[in-house]
């Protein structure tokens, strides 16, 4: 009951949620933002069929 009482006359306080650490910062999380995904560099054909329209896109305008 002691609790209860608290409770009751203190009131219930809700703190913020604690954050994580910073040290993560650099990690890449999934594969296809990792170099070798986007250059095409790991053997993979769709990977390096998709880094040929990367750098065609890339280059499209500078051309003019």
């Amino acid at each position: 009951m002691d609790d209860f009482e608290s409770i009751l006359v203190n009131g219930i306080s809700f703190s913020k949620a604690k954050t994580k650490k910073a040290n993560d910062e650099g990690k890449v999380k999934t594969k296809a933002k990792k170099k070798k995904y986007i250059t095409g560099a790991h053997g993979s054909g769709s990977a390096m069929q998709k880094a040929k329209y990367r750098k065609n896109r890339a280059n499209r305008h500078k051309g003019k």
